[in-house]
């Protein structure tokens, strides 16, 4: 399989100030779960640290080309304190250094591709949004309606997620994608609809109903992003979309900003 170094994907693109951030909460809070309390813990190489805490090799050797640090220990309470006692860490900690250097922020499309396969689908909120959830949207993909305008299961099981998300993360804005109406109303009013009615505020929700397509989806996605400046967002789709979705979203942001993803169960 083909794996992207740092150095590799900096050349392409550079690492940004958000970007390494997060990489380094990524490694600060791996940093410090692995090894609680302990004074030397920093004198581990980063590689090493993130294997300890069950981090695949393969992703951990990206810690030690010399972009990534553990040396933010101001940026430690906060990650230990948004990802304490959490389940699945180790695949959350993975997936957000692919996605701020592991080549899911290049220019190059086969980069983006090769990154997005290393990474693990799951059901866990990613380490931007347990972090910074206030500069974090959450991304709901649509899917086709009913003739009548009624949404089918596939999307309610989407909504369901975004939902789960939306509650925990109650500071996160909330963008909802797609058009395609069916008698008279978009897929995004649907979502729009169902949302409020779930007890989520409607003025955390952005309605963007012009795309026809998942490509679509990202492309005016990421003009709502670039207007408010979101440094991260986390797209919420069904597992056998989400690979493709985050390869879009990722083409579309070019670099600009963190695409994670969170699959509906």
């Amino acid at each position: 399989m083909k794996v992207f170094t740092t150095a590799s994907a900096s050349r392409s693109r550079g690492l940004s100030a958000v970007g390494a951030a997060a990489a380094s909460v990524a490694i600060a809070a791996t940093t410090a779960i692995a090894a609680p309390g302990a004074a030397g813990a920093s004198s581990l190489s980063p590689s090493a640290l993130l294997e300890s805490a069950g981090v695949p090799p393969r992703i951990a050797a990206l810690a030690d080309s010399g972009s990534l640090s553990v040396e933010s220990v101001d940026l430690i309470p906060e990650a230990i304190a948004a990802v304490s006692g959490s389940v699945g860490l180790p695949t959350t900690v993975s997936n957000a250094i692919l996605s701020t250097v592991g080549g899911c922020r290049s220019d190059a499309p086969e980069a983006i591709i090769a990154c997005t396969e290393d990474q693990t689908l799951t059901t866990e909120p990613p380490l931007s949004l347990r972090v910074n959830p206030a500069n974090t949207d959450i991304v709901v993909l649509g899917a086709g309606l009913h003739e009548d305008g009624s949404m089918r299961p596939v999307l309610e099981s989407r909504l369901r997620a975004a939902l789960a998300l939306a509650n925990s993360f109650p500071s996160a804005p909330i963008i909802v994608t797609g058009g395609v109406p069916q008698s008279g109303r978009t897929e995004a009013d649907a979502m729009f609809d169902w949302l409020v009615a779930n007890g989520v505020p409607a003025e955390r929700i952005t309605k963007e109903e012009r795309s026809t397509s998942t490509v679509e989806n990202a492309q005016f996605t990421d003009e709502i992003l670039d207007a408010r400046r979101s440094p991260a967002a986390v797209v919420v789709t069904s597992p056998g979309h989400l690979q493709r979705a985050l390869v879009d979203f990722r083409k579309a942001v070019d670099g600009q900003r963190s695409i994670q993803g969170v699959v509906a169960p």
